[in-house]
């Protein structure tokens, strides 16, 4: 390998903002691509505001989903400007954008669009719901599309439905994108033809949710269980003497025999009627969880992993993000580097799939830097 990623020698323009698209164009500069971020002069993508946690200076998001970019600040409704997105779009193989579809349309940026005008283009939309149906020019964000899409129904407690603490239909919309620009480019090497491609966030996340969808073919909506699991018991967060919670997993009759002889120390337990089997035990989860409860916490955090380990049972401790930061599996495998920032170098994740190849994890951008410098290239 030449160290410079499989997708070196590709240009990539991003007509983008917010999660969904960046974090899909965000993959393809881990993998070598040259991405150009096309943002709006001045405050640039709206995301570089939702928060100033990195450094007291940048927006967390921002600083996620764009490094290895290069930005490019441009006023699409400005003659000048546009005719500089334009030169751009002729040498780009990949498009990837996110403005509503209308928006795209009357900007002439949306995938059948492009492919009209550079059939060798590939073009990815994404969007909330899709270019057409009712809810087409609907505002979708994060939230509402967790609504929409039956997550928020059942994530959370029995009392209290709640959304995933990530951008979860975000991440879904830009994963497919960057899949589907992959497939594109794949097909587009077999045919010598561009590609337009679309990715709605709705179903997206819709095929995130195969499993509570099939259990609801079933007549019931699936229950919320909070950390715990729906279905199985033991599954879920018990705390020990020390404060620290720790997350059980038991899978099947021979791991609860264990558990209750090595990690109870009540052997008995195991052929008590009410937890005879998992759906006796999910059905008595209550007095389940009181006796786990009254064992384990009366013991240290030592003791615990001790026992559990040695009666196999798989367990996790429940982390904040600083002891995920410090998380000694991460740093025995070296999974973390320095990303550069114009507040300062930030500590990033080495992206999750291992190979061969680096991965270049460049510098975030300033809004508008390398304007000058792209405009120089393409001669304009």
């Amino acid at each position: 390998m030449d160290g410079a990623g499989p997708l070196s020698g590709l240009l990539v323009v991003g007509v983008e903002q917010a999660v969904a698209a960046p974090f899909a164009t965000r993959q393809l500069a881990d993998l070598g691509a040259r991405v150009v971020k096309v943002e709006r002069p001045g405050g640039g993508d709206f995301a570089r505001g939702y928060d100033r946690a990195v450094h007291g200076a940048l927006s967390s998001h921002f600083v996620w989903l764009n490094r290895g970019k290069e930005s490019v600040a441009l006023d699409l409704k400005d003659d000048g400007d546009r005719a500089v997105l334009d030169a751009l779009l002729a040498r780009a193989d990949v498009v990837v954008q996110n403005l509503a579809p209308p928006a795209a349309r009357r900007l002439g940026v949306s995938a059948a669009q492009l492919l009209a005008r550079f059939p060798r283009l590939v073009a990815c939309d994404v969007s909330g719901y899709g270019a057409d149906g009712p809810y087409a020019e609907r505002k979708a964000y994060d939230l509402l599309i967790q609504c929409e899409a039956g997550l928020v129904s059942v994530t959370g407690t029995p009392e209290e439905p709640v959304k995933a603490g990530i951008s979860v239909a975000d991440i879904a919309a830009g994963m497919y994108a960057f899949s589907g620009v992959l497939a594109a480019l794949r097909q587009r090497d077999r045919t010598g033809e561009g590609q337009a491609i679309e990715v709605s966030m709705l179903e997206a996340l819709g095929e995130w949710m195969g499993y509570p969808y099939h259990w609801s073919l079933g007549g019931s909506e699936p229950p919320r269980a909070g950390a715990s699991h729906s279905t199985i018991a033991p599954y879920g967060p018990v705390t020990t003497a020390g404060g620290e919670v720790v997350n059980l997993g038991l899978q099947n009759e021979r791991e609860w025999a264990a558990f209750c002889a090595v990690v109870l120390e009540r052997p008995g337990l195991a052929d008590d009627p009410r937890f005879a089997g998992n759906a006796a035990r999910v059905a008595h989860r209550a007095e389940l969880d009181a006796l786990i409860a009254e064992v384990l916490g009366a013991l240290d955090l030592a003791t615990v992993q001790a026992r559990l380990d040695a009666a196999g049972i798989a367990w996790a401790r429940q982390r904040t993000m600083r002891e995920f930061a410090a998380h000694p599996q991460l740093a025995a495998r070296d999974r973390w580097r320095e990303v550069a920032t114009e507040a300062g170098p930030v500590r990033a994740l080495v992206p999750p799939v291992t190979a061969p190849w680096p991965a270049p994890m460049g510098a975030v951008p300033a809004v508008g830097e390398h304007t000058a410098a792209v405009r120089e290239w393409l001669g304009m």
